[in-house]
């Protein structure tokens, strides 16, 4: 029986890519590098912040990414939560779970999440948020998603991840939780959905 119903943020939650590319673009600018390749973009869009600066700036000296990760650090994240998209149907979806499952979050944003949730008016919805900043190692590795059974006292059976990238798809398997695979139809998942109406149709949420 599920019980517990858990998000991926960026490219579940919220179209993000537009944010990333801004963000990352700026901080590659501040340095005098060029904008991020497509694949690059393809990278920070599932991978956490520290990674993801290290990945587009490999060329840069490694002696100098302390100054970019201090740089980046004091950026202000505020403005770019202006190209965020929420999804249409996210709050009715999480109106209609609130009262039958335990929500949470595993994500690799880290400061940002927060300031993400408050702003679209969302925190009160999920008893727990996990990001990369939490765990020990972020995805793909299990940490968060043990985090959060763990929390709630939920067996991995009972729970159900909402990811869209082979990212998700090795944490969720690492963890030994169902997948739902949004709006990723190549992606390997026991579910496949195009939006949170569809959610609803599935067998697991049928109870």
């Amino acid at each position: 029986m599920l019980k517990t119903v858990i998000f991926d943020c960026d490219g579940v939650m919220f179209d993000s890519r537009e944010t990333n590319r801004r963000y990352y673009n700026d901080l590659l600018t501040a340095f005098g590098y060029p904008k991020m390749s497509e694949e690059e973009v393809d990278y920070v869009h599932m991978h956490n912040v520290t990674d993801s600066v290290n990945r587009i700036f490999k060329h840069h000296p490694p002696h100098r990414m302390d100054e970019v990760h201090r740089y980046r650090l004091n950026l202000d994240y505020t403005p770019y939560l202006s190209y965020m998209v929420m999804e249409p149907d996210l709050i009715d979806f999480l109106e209609f779970a609130r009262s039958r499952y335990r929500l949470a979050i595993s994500t690799n944003r880290t400061t940002t999440m927060q300031p993400l949730l408050h702003t679209f008016n969302l925190a009160h919805y999920f008893e727990r948020v996990v990001t990369a900043l939490d765990v020990p190692r972020p995805k793909p590795a299990p940490d968060a998603l043990f985090d959060i059974l763990a929390y709630f006292g939920c067996d991995a059976e009972e729970a159900i991840y909402i990811g869209d990238s082979i990212i998700d798809r090795q944490h969720s398997e690492a963890a030994g939780v169902s997948l739902i695979a949004f709006r990723s139809p190549d992606l390997p998942a026991e579910y496949h959905v195009d939006s949170f109406t569809q959610i609803r149709q599935l067998d697991p949420f049928a109870g």
